[in-house]
């Protein structure tokens, strides 16, 4: 009742990739806390768990395609986006961090910048038809222009702060090694950048091919970007 027998592809990247990508994200994170419970443990294994969270609500939307189901679909899928594209913050609040000591970036400084990039990021959901997923669009998400202009405009700038006050952390370093290993980390900013974009670009197209090339790269994206951040940083935090 409301649920449907997926075709296998659809399947395949529900079930078997995303699900995948949630168990490398805890994966991850469970490797980070393991160095420690400090602070930027906490904020960088945080947003491998808010994403993962996100990703897991899609196991439970997809199958739900009667009519009666649709606006609970829709919600559901709002807060995949939300919890998806929530990392910036955390990436932004774990640089500043860095580059400030805790002593200035304080609790309720992060707490704040966490919370402000949130309702900015929740406002998407009032763009009027900014998302229609229902039978019309064989239940796959399809985004409007204005819709995509906003989120990526609210993505784009929570990286591009974490990426400038990235760069300016290696710039201070001098050892050759940790700058190397700080390279990683900026890599993996730009390839979680370029992920969100595809993604946001590909819903906004709404072109099967395009979702289904978009779909093979974006896994190989969302797994490879991640990692590097976590072999720029992840290993040495717990320090």
């Amino acid at each position: 009742m409301g649920l449907y027998q997926m075709d296998p592809a659809r399947f395949l990247q529900i079930y078997v990739l995303q699900g995948a990508i949630c168990v490398f994200f805890l994966i991850l994170a469970y490797f980070i806390l393991k160095r420690g419970k400090q602070r930027l443990n906490l904020i960088l294994s945080g947003s491998y768990i808010t994403i993962a969270a996100g990703l897991s609500l899609n196991f439970i939307y997809a199958p739900m395609t009667h009519p009666q189901l649709e606006l609970i679909v829709l919600i559901l899928y709002y807060l995949v986006i939300f919890l998806v594209f929530l990392y910036p913050a955390f990436l932004l609040v774990f640089v500043l961090i860095l580059l400030k000591s805790e002593k200035i970036i304080t609790t309720s400084k992060q707490i704040i910048i966490i919370l402000v990039y949130a309702v900015i990021l929740s406002f998407m959901v009032f763009i009027p038809n900014g998302v229609v997923i229902n039978k019309s669009t064989d239940w796959k998400p399809v985004w409007s222009w204005p819709y995509f202009i906003y989120v990526i405009a609210v993505v784009t700038f929570g990286f591009l702060t974490s990426f400038y006050f990235s760069v300016k952390i290696y710039k201070l370093f001098e050892d050759e090694q940790i700058r190397k290993k700080w390279r990683y980390f900026l890599i993996g900013l730009i390839g979680l950048y370029i992920f969100a974009t595809g993604t946001l670009l590909s819903n906004t197209l709404n072109i099967q091919t395009i979702r289904n090339i978009w779909s093979v790269i974006s896994f190989a994206l969302v797994i490879i970007s991640p990692y590097s951040v976590y072999k720029g940083v992840g290993k040495q935090i717990g320090d």
